[in-house]
């Protein structure tokens, strides 16, 4: 008997690693859509993508995957839920119980109208114009709301579309997380904007040559432990990391010369994206222990290194002396405090992915109050930049002159990634955790990164999170990790810590 079911358990491996194949060719032609592809290519690059995901949606539905899964799910080979086998076919299932609930219809012209978009909302941005990409959004939005009626949902609609990032949370709990989060940050942000004190930050705004902010940034990135030999950096509209298989891994990410932060943290944030998928077991590549968590736990990767590591003191204290060579004519004359000081500058602005981490998690709050009200139909695709701009001015004190630095600065919606924005919020907490977590079993984490020593950290994240693929729901993985429930006291207790000192605080 354990025989038959290890020749179907091979069916299903082999099954999927094929389907992988697949995938891995779509996500191919994404990548080449948002770095290299021209611009009148737009709408047969869209076919094309959308006859894969067809054909992708067929094999991942077809009856006899259902039937080994039924077979298998009881069977000797599923009894310890966290080995290979057990992953596979507990994960497997979810996959295919939920998949097989969508129209192949509906998931072709998702991808379609998502490869259409992301290229409109480009043009939009570039042009400032937002009405050009209203009619997709509007469509996008009219198509996620069938996927969340077609999947089903606990409490709303988000619901179901939130389980495909963090599988298993819930909307009601993201509100909560969200909420905490608020309450606890705005007491912060008030403070510092009452002390009195502030970087010059005239410094990030000097000219850093785009040729040497390539070569910095990259030279940082492979530091702290990406594999250049096993992916590269490529310029984009928005940054992304993205994987075509278990040794090509694709960052990118975009330059401004009179802004430092625009590229070199971007990059340190997809290099963290980029670790975690490197660090993934590439024996059982197209099978879920070799798949993430979560975006969650994704963003808790990339956010661990672009914040903890890359905005920490120590980390300057090794690399400003190479900073001072790579851009002489900006930093010769600073000094590693006052770079430290601007780098860590909180104040509220418009453009997320640029935000201090002080005040990042309320760009996200707004972006889930109004995707959330988008998918409920409570809020009208005509009227978002001006409920975007009031959500501005109520949460940050600040309002988006242009919808470009408003409402058309993200990609996600463009792309049907609706229900991926808590995710970074999520993030920031499982990355505050973990790196406690880290620092206390490693000891002075400081002191290595002072002295460019970043393998032992990498070594752990690999070990405790990257090795495990989907073995352990997210939840799961943080109390195995750390003996303790998520919370947001390790941030607030990080935030505290090394901006007290900045800005006078006690």
């Amino acid at each position: 008997m354990s025989q038959k079911y290890e020749q179907i358990y091979e069916q299903l491996c082999q099954h999927a690693r094929e389907t992988a194949l697949l995938t891995a060719t779509e996500s191919m032609l994404g990548w080449d859509e948002r770095t290299n592809m021209p611009p009148e290519a737009a709408e047969y690059r869209a076919e094309q993508m959308t006859l894969l995901s067809g054909i992708i949606h067929q094999r991942r539905t077809e009856a006899r995957l259902g039937e080994w899964l039924g077979e298998l799910a009881n069977s000797p080979l599923a009894a310890d839920p966290h080995s290979d086998s057990g992953t596979t076919i507990r994960q497997s299932k979810r996959e295919y119980d939920k998949r097989v609930k969508l129209p192949q219809s509906l998931v072709e012209e998702l991808t379609r109208t998502a490869s259409l978009g992301q290229h409109a909302w480009q043009t939009a941005r570039t042009d400032n114009d937002y009405r050009t990409f209203q009619p997709l959004l509007a469509k996008t939005f009219e198509l996620k709301r069938a996927q969340a009626e077609a999947l089903g949902y606990v409490d709303e609609p988000y619901d179901a579309l939130l389980d495909d990032f963090e599988p298993g949370e819930r909307t009601s709990n993201i509100t909560r997380v969200l909420a905490d989060l608020r309450e606890a940050l705005v007491p912060l942000v008030s403070a510092i904007a009452h002390s009195g004190r502030q970087p010059e930050v005239s410094i990030l705004a000097r000219r850093y040559p785009t040729e040497m902010q390539e070569w910095f940034s990259r030279g940082a990135a492979a530091k702290i432990g990406f594999d250049f030999c096993r992916g590269r950096l490529d310029v984009t509209a928005h940054p992304f990391c993205t994987g075509l298989g278990p040794h090509d891994c694709r960052i990118t990410t975009r330059y401004d010369e009179h802004f430092f932060n625009t590229a070199f943290f971007g990059t340190l944030h997809e290099a963290g994206h980029g670790i975690y998928d490197q660090g993934l077991p590439t024996d059982q590549y197209g099978l879920p222990p070799s798949e993430a968590i979560s975006l969650g736990i994704h963003e808790s990767q990339s956010r661990l290194w672009e914040n903890l590591v890359g905005r920490s003191r120590a980390f300057w204290k090794f690399f400003f002396p190479a900073a001072q060579q790579a851009f002489p004519d900006c930093l010769a004359d600073e000094t590693l405090d006052s770079f430290y000081f601007a780098i860590n500058d909180v104040r509220p602005s418009l453009i997320r992915v640029e935000a201090d981490e002080a005040t990042y998690n309320l760009h996200i709050l707004i972006r889930f109050e109004l995707e959330r009200a988008l998918l409920n139909d409570e809020l009208a695709v005509a009227d978002l930049p001006d409920a975007w701009n009031a959500k501005y001015a109520q949460y940050l004190g600040i309002r988006p002159e242009t919808d470009a630095d408003g409402v058309l600065q993200d990609i996600h919606w463009s792309a049907g990634l609706v229900g991926y924005f808590p995710t970074y919020s999520l993030g920031n907490l499982y990355a505050s955790q973990f790196f406690a977590q880290a620092n206390a079993d490693l000891g002075d984490l400081s002191s290595q990164f002072a002295h460019g020593e970043f393998a032992p950290l990498n070594e752990w994240l690999r070990m405790n999170i990257h090795a495990h693929g989907q073995r352990y729901s997210a939840g799961e993985l943080v109390q195995r990790i750390t003996g303790k429930p998520l919370s947001h006291a390790p941030l607030i207790d990080h935030l505290f810590q090394k901006l007290a000192p900045l800005y006078g605080l006690k």
